[in-house]
């Protein structure tokens, strides 16, 4: 109580929770409002005909907006698609005038920022014809089509309404990040899964109340959830301290140096980002068959999408370890840090400074990635485990749990941030939350 109470006091941090709450209530009023044409039984049986296929996947990211074929269906993964392929091909160097824009500093990040906004809309577009042509083509039992009338006007507007609606989210999600606390996507993304928590707990008290669920089977999925989201929460805290001495020097009249201290490296640098871009770039091979939802291809595409595939799982947890290593690269240069420490007069105990000590930095970094990158792909492929050997009647853990714990944590550790800055206490009173974006700059 007294942590709220502080938070309460804090006015600015009062006007950016409140700015966000409001900011999230809009998103989950237009996930509500359907477009018009569609047939709303029939998409719901397709829908339950599809619980262990794509469709009710993406349904999870968009909060329920997928499902109700919403003004918000799309939800922010064109936006994602976008910074994905520019992180990729800036990361690669095909484009010189990227390159250049990198090393503009401020100015050059802006113009990104407006390639990126533009490249989100022609996927955005693209994405919403591929969606409404699935939706007309896909096959419903006992027939009713979806789409009530297909013709150009049904067309012109489902399209330009989900890509309006993506695009209205990608400005949403920014004045959250700029004007609230926490990062704006994320949280779009966070309040779209726990939404559905409600849900998932009134359907297994359900299923206890019609004895199709033991109360001993329900309290040992009550107990694995509670377990699982414990060693997630740890592992996406957990560091790798590596030690650091900074040895004495005159400046001046006055010494300094002399200490000891370490280096903080994350198991889990990346976060929640390396499970969101996996996600994001294996739903592409279903937009694209969506075109041609009869051909051989198509069909093929739509059944590797089957979660329960093994080549589907071992795609997504390649795919995931990939962006684990790939966020790292980007985010942490070990011969920057090894530069400022020598820099410094610092250097790892046993170690020379300049490059051995940035291979050093790296030689750990890989091996703490890897182990991290594992973890997060085995919580990632847990639900359907979940689901065939306890009947658990709800989607748990894997993505979701990952970017709820995820951005929890992140939202905490600013908010915490702030309290601090206005010399309140955090939250835990003999810790600190170490968030992702925490730990980065350090």
């Amino acid at each position: 109580m007294e942590n709220i109470a502080n938070v309460l006091k804090a006015e600015d941090l009062k006007k950016r929770i409140i700015f966000v709450a409001l900011a999230l209530a809009v998103y989950r009023l237009g996930a509500s409002i359907p477009i018009p044409g569609i047939n709303a039984e029939a998409l719901r049986h397709l829908f339950e005909n599809n619980k262990m296929g794509v469709l009710n996947f993406l349904d999870m990211f968009s909060g329920g907006a997928l499902g109700r074929f919403s003004i918000f269906s799309l939800g922010v993964m064109p936006y994602i698609n976008a910074s994905i392929i520019m992180s990729l091909v800036q990361g690669a160097h095909v484009f010189p005038m990227l390159d250049r824009l990198q090393k503009e500093g401020e100015s050059g990040r802006k113009k990104i920022t407006q390639i990126t906004r533009f490249f989100t809309l022609f996927l955005a577009a693209f994405q919403a014809f591929g969606l409404t042509l699935a939706l007309k083509n896909m096959p419903v039992p006992g027939g009713v089509p979806v789409v009530i009338n297909p013709d150009a006007a049904f067309y012109f507007t489902t399209v330009l309404s989900l890509t309006t609606g993506t695009v209205f989210i990608m400005w949403l999600g920014e004045q959250i990040t700029e004007r609230g606390i926490g990062n704006g996507i994320s949280l779009i993304i966070f309040a779209g899964i726990v939404d559905r928590a409600p849900k998932a707990v009134m359907d297994l008290l359900r299923l206890v109340q019609l004895e199709e669920i033991s109360i001993i089977t329900a309290l040992l999925i009550i107990a694995v959830v509670v377990f699982i989201i414990a060693v997630t929460v740890w592992v996406q805290t957990a560091q790798r301290k590596i030690p650091v001495q900074y040895a004495q020097r005159m400046v001046g009249r006055k010494m300094y140096g002399g200490v000891s201290t370490f280096l903080p490296l994350k198991v889990d640098q990346s976060g929640v980002i390396a499970v969101i871009f996996a996600v994001s770039l294996i739903g592409l091979p279903y937009t694209f068959a969506t075109f041609r939802p009869d051909s051989v291809l198509a069909k093929k595409v739509m059944e590797f999408m089957n979660h329960s595939s093994l080549l589907y799982q071992t795609l997504y947890v390649g795919l995931i370890i990939f962006f684990c290593y790939f966020y790292n690269s980007v985010s942490i240069n070990p011969k920057d840090l090894a530069e400022n420490m020598k820099k410094w007069g610092g250097f790892v105990p046993g170690i020379r400074p300049g490059e051995p000590t940035a291979q050093y930095i790296e030689g750990v970094l890989n091996r703490i990635t890897l182990g991290g990158a594992l973890f997060v792909s085995a919580i990632a492929v847990l639900p359907d485990y979940l689901r065939a050997k306890l009947n658990v009647p709800f989607y748990f853990g894997g993505t979701s749990l990952l970017i709820v714990v995820g951005v929890a944590l992140d939202t905490m550790a600013q908010m915490e941030a702030h309290l601090l800055m206005r010399n309140y206490e955090g939250f835990s009173k003999n810790s600190r939350i170490k968030g992702r974006w925490f730990n980065v700059g350090q």
